[in-house]
């Protein structure tokens, strides 16, 4: 990792799989028009969430550190978050959902550390450092609902996603993209829109991972806990949402009782939700969680959560009864007549664990082209082949070095000479390798002697199906290369002098040396600037109780843009009350 890259001993311990989607915060990249839409937002935030968001969120913005003035700095939060077993990391933009989820499962809090556009600053469809910093950060204070984070990655990170969901991640990663750059053609966000409008439209049994982001969504980016009649907020997508979050408390949206039906209701990323979930509690998130992982492949196995993966056509991991793990790519299964998987495939670099580990000459380079076994009893016999104690073995000529003939109950039969076994910590099988070997299936050949050492896996079900391989340093997952990454545009002069405004009328308010006078700012701005509205809000906070007659000057100028611009109004408005609180508070 870069050394740029703010740590602690929880970001030191991930795994190069993931370190690859960090990335510098590089703080000297944010403008004095960044930091005064941080500040405004977070006091606006203070103003009307002490009343609406859960109590966890006004103590955890303490406890993490959070400053309602400055963008917070990763060095920073990660000293403080390590106080409460957590740490932070910089990333750009969305991530892929397993990643995402991976990092939570780690204590790992994902901040996408760009910051949205002044016109954008009620809300935003791509993360960024006041949703992901102002939002989620705070609320991990609350053990319950770190224990929730927490078990949410552990078990997300394994869901298995189709090939429509991974569509999905890229479109909306596109127009969240799109919409936060600057100088963009309106054409181009349109036609990314209309992507994502297509593949809503998509009509598919959802996948796991499709389920359980909605999951996510109502609850970690958009849930509510309380009571249906008087709820509180404390989704990150409603705390950094400082039009969403009064919104959301009026009666135009409705309020559900959370439960895992949850996991159905779509979203829309793009417009304000008609509808939010309540939790009693944090603990009942768990619960929750729990009822839904029942229903995961990961616990169930079988032939249905073999199938998800074959669909997938991604990097995924079954487990067979005695332990033994296969990853790789799925691509076929034969069933018998009662649904049981008889026989799995994979193609290309496959490899062979147990409880997470690769067992040795079991790698991708031993299985490069793919890995296939039969699985289940023995013809004639009611043990399991990793049920048979050692006179079980001899008895049906199970010996190192000797050929031997069986079949399965399935009609799957194997001919070959047994080179060596691989025993399980308690001493059962879970591989009997072969040579000169030849599987065989309803007069299809299965395996061929041409083809080199025959691994039969040893189990008689699948227990376990997941997304992901067993054991991380088996394959290459250092791959992400993202289609779209975040837009940095060139900066005007016009904006370059902006940004020069806005740095004066910082610098004063923390009683530092500045370029320009308040009164030199506002006469700059009033001429060349006239449709900013921020700026002057800031100049008067500063001049209001001050000079009455300067301050008369910047609020009729607020007026008129008021009048100009229709659609800032409630924000200039916005404003006025918090300098209006504040001054109150300060008599």
């Amino acid at each position: 990792m870069s050394s740029n890259i703010a740590s602690n001993p929880l970001i030191d311990r991930l795994p190069d799989h993931l370190k690859q989607f960090i990335k510098p915060q590089n703080y000297e990249e944010y403008t004095p028009v960044n930091q005064a839409v941080w500040r405004y937002v977070m006091r606006k935030n203070i103003t009307s969430l002490n009343k609406i968001a859960h109590e966890s969120y006004i103590k955890g913005l303490k406890q993490t550190g959070i400053s309602i003035d400055d963008i917070p700095n990763m060095y920073g939060m990660n000293r403080i978050l390590k106080e409460i077993g957590w740490a932070a990391v910089a990333v750009d933009g969305f991530i892929p959902p397993n990643a995402f989820m991976e990092f939570q499962a780690y204590n790992i809090l994902v901040i996408a550390s760009d910051i949205r556009q002044l016109e954008n600053i009620e809300y935003t469809p791509a993360p960024d450092i006041i949703h992901e910093a102002a939002g989620h950060a705070p609320i991990i204070a609350n053990p319950d609902y770190a224990e929730y984070l927490r078990r949410f990655g552990k078990i997300g990170c394994k869901a298995i996603s189709s090939k429509k969901d991974h569509d999905m991640y890229e479109a909306v990663r596109t127009l969240s993209i799109l919409k936060e750059a600057h100088n963009i053609d309106p054409k181009d966000i349109e036609a990314a829109e209309k992507k994502v409008d297509e593949l809503q439209r998509l009509k598919e049994d959802p996948s796991e991972m499709a389920l359980i982001r909605n999951l996510h969504w109502w609850t970690v980016e958009y849930g509510l806990i309380g009571t249906v009649d008087q709820p509180k907020i404390y989704g990150a997508g409603l705390l950094s949402s400082i039009g969403e979050s009064e919104w959301c408390m009026t009666d135009n949206v409705k309020k559900l009782p959370y439960s895992p039906e949850a996991a159905f209701q779509d979203f829309d990323i793009t417009k304000p939700q008609p509808q939010l979930f309540v939790t009693p509690d944090f603990a009942y998130l768990c619960q929750v969680l729990e009822e839904f992982a029942d229903t995961m492949a990961l616990r169930k196995g079988g032939h249905r959560g073999l199938e998800k993966l074959i669909a997938s056509e991604n990097l995924g991991t079954i487990e067979l009864n005695t332990g033994i793990q296969i990853s790789g790519v799925f691509t076929r299964m034969i069933k018998n007549k009662d649904n049981e998987v008889i026989y799995f495939k994979t193609e290309g670099p496959s490899a062979l664990s147990f409880r997470e580990k690769e067992l040795i000459g079991h790698g991708i380079d031993t299985h490069m082209s793919g890995f296939g076994s039969p699985i289940g009893k023995l013809k004639g016999s009611n043990l399991a082949i990793e049920n048979m104690s050692p006179r079980d073995l001899k008895a049906y000529n199970f010996h190192e070095g000797e050929y031997i003939e069986f079949e399965f109950e399935s009609g799957i039969t194997i001919a070959g000479n047994i080179i060596t076994g691989t025993r399980n910590i308690k001493g059962e099988l879970i591989l009997i390798q072969f040579s000169e070997c030849t599987v065989t299936y309803q007069n299809e050949q299965l395996f061929k002697p041409e083809w080199g050492a025959f691994d039969l896996a040893i189990g008689t079900e699948i227990v376990s199906a997941y997304s992901g391989p067993a054991d991380d340093n088996s394959f290459d997952l250092i791959t992400h290369k993202p289609t779209s990454t975040t837009i940095k545009g060139d900066c005007s002069e016009k904006q370059l002098e902006l940004y020069s405004l806005y740095e004066s009328v910082r610098n004063i308010r923390e009683g530092k040396s500045a370029k320009f006078s308040l009164e030199a700012v506002f006469e700059i701005v009033e001429k060349d600037h006239p449709n900013d509205w921020l700026l002057p809000l800031e100049i008067y906070e500063l001049i209001q109780d001050r000079d009455q007659k300067f301050a008369s000057q910047i609020f009729d100028h607020l007026d008129t843009i008021k009048t100009n611009r229709s659609k800032v109004s409630h924000l200039i408005e916005g404003g006025l009350d918090i300098i209006l609180n504040e001054t109150k508070i300060q008599a």
